[in-house]
This record gives structure tokens, C-alpha cells and sequence, in this order.
């Protein structure tokens, strides 16, 4: 199935607007099917039955050019760990047992996740700041998935999800973003109470319930039930403009007052991603997140900030068994990682 994707995707080309800082919008549905339990008390025929129907529907539903749809349990624990790695389905379903499923857009923009939390998690994921397009193109899916399935809705609560919270509207909007100016002057605290303030949540890497890493940050909203799509929306994308602001600034304050340091952080990160012979995951994200600012304020122009995303990506553990062809353990990891960093860096010299 990953062979039927593009080798990147969309949502890491770096060519969205605001990319240098927002590095991806995502939108995210949460639908259920009427007449059938939530998966918290589904019996097996029923999710087995439930996957079968879904992705027919799906299939038939018109809502992308192409679409490649997978039977979970008919892939291999890594290629769902790649598909988590790019963001196209959660830890959770990756993991879970049972029948479930996935269709996707092979450029990554549409992932539509079957017997995840819910039935359905329908997400739209686009490069840089997108707010608008992003809802223009999961509105549009979300309307012609309605029109062959039946969803579970309550006129006095709005849409009816397995977990309380995610009751109403069942839309998530979040905004990933590359804040390590922020981070290097520790002001990344005044973000998370000021976002506290507006009913805004701030996540790791990987969203709820994930840490941050190489100073990556998603920005989603909390409340789901009560406002709007459109006043949620209107919250993330009159917010998210300030925080950009801010990162900016801060860079800007560093380049004219401290520029050597700033070089030098820079420089050394890249240094280390040059020579190193062992490294992690962590420490690689770590890196390439300053070399990542480096490369924004042109004080590195030898490398295209697509590349640098595109290393992000495929030296994560999953990504980086898959271009070796087998498994790793830690240790093989780890210079593999570093021996493909190298490689790569001197590509582009």
C-alpha cells in the first residue's frame, strides 16, 4: 500500500502558505453510522459487517480523482506504522484489533479511517496555512459520504460520537507548527496560556496525548460541541496568524541581537546531521528543527526546505525499516539513520 503513495506527500512539500512556520492544516470528522453501536460495544460480525459496507461507499462516493482503500489487518504492523508516521491514520487504529480500514488520497490530502474511535474519521491535510481550502475540500467529502450513509445525529446535541467530547460538530481543526524560536527563548509558555484562554489546546508530534518534538507544536481546538464549523474554524484561523507573528519576531530579535549564537546553533545541528555516525529519531528531529530555521532566515542556502522535510519523515523509525527493506533493531536504527542523513545532505551539496 505505501508503494501506492506519493513517496512525501502533500502536506510536506513546504509550499503552503506561511510554510516556513505552519507546517500543515488538518481538518478531522468524527461520523458514526445510524442503527449500529459505537465500537466501544460492537459485536464482531457488526464491525466486520460495518468495514465491508463503509468501504464500498467509500469507494463509490466520488470524493477524490483516486482513492487506494486497505483492510488494516491486511497490512503489516510496519506499513501501518508508516501510515502513522505520515499522519494518514492514528497510533490507535494502527494498533487496534478487529476489522478496520482506510482509504486514501495518494498525495496524503484525504484519509478517510474506518472503525477507528468512531465508524468514520474523514481528514483533510494540507501543506502550510489552509484553513479555508481545507474546509472547502472536507465539507465536500463529508457531503457526498452523507449522501450513501446514514449518520447518527441528534437535532438537540449535533452529531453522535463514542467519546463525549468529540460531540456536535465532530470537527477537530489543527494547525501544526514549527515554533523553535520560540522554544530557544523559552517564551513557548506564554503560547500555551494564551491559547488555554480561547477553549485552544496545544499537542505534540503525533496530537492528543503526544509529546513535542524538534519543536513542533499542534494548535486544535477543544470545544466541538456549541459553536459552529465555521466559529471554530474562524477561532483557529484568526489565532493562529498572532502565534506566527510572534515566532517571527522572536526570529527576527535573535538574527539582529544575537546572530552568532544563532549561527551557531545552526551550524552546529547541521555539523552533527554531516558527521554523525549514530543518532536517533529524537536527535535527528532536534537537528534538522534548527538547520529547518537555518534554512527559513537564509542563513543555509545550499538546501531546499523540501528536503529537509522530506527528512523529517523518512529517517522516522518505520520510514527508515521500509527503505532498508527490513527490520531494524535500535542499534541498526541508528546508523542507518545516520549513514542515510549523510548520504543525503551530500546530495545536495
Amino acid at each position: 500500500m505505501i508503494d501506492e503513495l506519493d513517496p512525501i506527500g502533500e502536506w510536506l512539500s513546504g509550499t503552503g502558505p506561511e510554510s516556513d512556520i505552519v507546517i500543515s492544516t488538518r481538518i478531522r470528522l468524527a461520523r458514526n453510522v445510524a442503527g449500529y453501536p459505537f465500537l466501544t460495544r460492537i459485536k464482531e460480525d457488526q464491525r466486520s459487517h460495518l468495514e465491508r459496507t463503509l468501504g464500498e461507499r467509500i469507494a463509490v462516493a466520488g470524493v477524490a480523482d483516486r482513492l487506494i482503500y486497505a483492510n488494516l489487518n491486511k497490512t503489516t504492523p510496519l506499513e501501518r506504522e508508516c501510515l502513522v508516521e505520515r499522519h494518514l491514520i492514528s497510533k490507535d487504529l494502527a494498533s487496534a484489533r478487529g476489522e478496520r480500514g482506510v482509504a486514501l488520497e495518494p498525495r496524503g490530502t484525504l484519509s478517510i479511517m474506518v472503525n477507528e474511535e468512531d465508524h468514520l474519521r474523514i481528514q483533510v491535510l494540507r501543506s502550510g496555512f489552509q484553513p479555508d481550502a481545507a474546509w472547502e475540500q472536507i465539507s465536500a467529502v463529508d457531503r457526498r459520504l452523507e449522501e450513501r450513509v446514514e449518520y447518527a445525529f441528534s437535532p438537540r446535541f449535533g452529531y453522535l460520537t463514542s467519546c463525549p467530547t468529540n460531540v456536535g460538530t465532530g470537527m477537530r481543526v489543527s494547525m501544526m507548527l514549527h515554533l523553535p524560536a520560540l522554544v530557544m527563548t523559552k517564551q513557548i509558555e506564554k503560547v500555551f496560556h494564551a491559547v488555554a484562554k480561547v477553549s485552544l489546546a496545544v499537542r505534540g508530534f503525533y496530537g492528543e496525548g503526544t509529546h513535542a518534538l524538534g519543536d513542533f507544536y499542534q494548535i486544535s481546538n477543544q470545544v466541538t460541541l456549541g459553536p459552529s464549523e465555521e466559529q471554530i474554524l474562524r477561532t483557529i484561523a484568526d489565532y493562529v496568524p498572532q502565534i506566527i507573528k510572534f515566532e517571527r519576531n522572536v526570529r527576527e530579535t535573535l538574527i539582529n541581537e544575537n546572530r552568532v549564537g544563532l549561527e551557531d546553533r545552526v551550524w552546529r545541528a547541521f555539523g552533527m546531521l554531516e558527521r554523525a555516525r549514530l543518532i536517533t529519531s529524537e536527535e535527528t528531529l532536534d537537528y534538522l528543527s534548527a538547520v529547518r530555521m537555518g534554512v527559513n532566515l537564509g542563513l543555509i542556502d545550499r538546501i531546499p526546505i523540501s528536503a529537509v522535510n522530506e527528512l523529517f519523515l523518512l529517517t522516522q523509525p518505520a520510514h527508515l525499516q521500509q527503505l532498508n527493506g527490513r527490520e531494524l533493531d535500535t542499534p541498526e536504527r541508528d546508523e542507518n539513520r545516520a549513514e542515510y542523513v549523510r548520504r543525503r545532505l551530500a546530495s545536495l551539496n
